[in-house]
């Protein structure tokens, strides 16, 4: 992975004690992967193409790219398997923000979501309220009232005038919503390539784990992305917001989203799209039992 800095690293790796449960346990499952029958990856091959091209020299396994997921699963389930799936969220969704979003002008909304288990201070909730508000533009933001380390989530109530505050949303279905111009994030994978199948560009706050690598491709490689540096201040905030919604690299930075979307629908959709060829390939070679020869 070239021009990778520290901060780049997956929060995990860049630890000083040798006994780091997190870091050892990680160590452990890569070793395993040159044992393993194969390795499977929520990837799609146009997307981390360099990567996976290293990963396939040093693992002496087949690697097989099956993403998206999410498109996938939409392109090739019928719909009512697919709902009797249910949600792979861990919170309860809150339909009312699609009907909000309805009512918003194309392009016109900022999408935030700092994910299922991140958390953050309450000076930091309070300076992204106050760079949202300043940026005049319509906000939809999901805060889970577990959000605040050790408190209660209390947004200033000026700051409300403009956006919407929900507890959980369907995600997906907002990113794909045509109101949605923009997405404040924590840059999870799930949330990193949600937002690339629905052509979405991306403020990135990376706060741990894979995060700070996501948004370093965000940003740096697939140019769909501008990171939040340093310490979270309101004017911070607004200056990208504005730039993400109505700045030339924020038009930039959506064209790219839109190629990028292209791609991922072409690598999932279609009889004869890689990631399903990937998958029917790695259910027959490596999950389905071999056969029986008869003498």
């Amino acid at each position: 992975m070239k021009g990778m800095r520290l901060k780049d690293f997956p929060a995990f790796a860049r630890v000083t004690d040798p006994n780091d449960i997190m870091f050892n346990f990680l160590r452990k499952e890569g070793e395993r992967a040159r044992e393993a029958s194969a390795v499977v990856l929520n990837t799609f091959d146009a997307l981390e193409h360099d990567v996976l091209e290293s990963l396939s020299s040093i693992l002496p396994r087949l690697v097989y790219t099956i993403g998206p997921l999410n498109l996938l699963a939409k392109n090739h389930i019928q719909d009512n398997d697919l709902k009797s799936l249910g949600s792979s969220s861990l919170w309860k969704e809150d339909p009312l923000c699609l009907k909000w979003l309805d009512t918003k002008q194309p392009n016109s909304v900022v999408y935030v979501n700092f994910g299922s288990v991140a958390v953050m201070t309450a000076e930091q909730l309070v300076e992204f309220a106050w760079g949202l508000a300043n940026s005049n533009k319509n906000f939809l933001w999901v805060i889970r009232p577990d959000v605040i380390k050790g408190g209660a989530a209390t947004v200033p109530p000026e700051t409300k005038e403009r956006g919407l505050l929900a507890s959980w949303c369907p995600q997906e279905a907002v990113l794909n919503h045509p109101a949605i111009g923009g997405f404040l994030t924590h840059s999870g994978w799930n949330s990193t390539l949600e937002s690339i199948c629905g052509g979405v560009p991306v403020i990135c706050w990376p706060i741990f784990a894979e995060q700070p690598t996501n948004c370093r491709y965000s940003c740096r490689e697939w140019g769909i992305g501008m990171e939040i540096e340093g310490r979270v201040e309101r004017g911070k905030v607004e200056m990208l917001v504005r730039e993400l919604m109505d700045g030339d690299k924020g038009k930039e930075m959506k064209k790219r989203a839109m190629e990028l979307k292209k791609l991922a629908h072409q690598a999932s959709a279609g009889p004869n799209s890689p990631s399903l060829v990937h998958l029917d390939d790695l259910i027959d070679k490596v999950l389905l039992p071999p056969k029986i020869k008869y003498q």
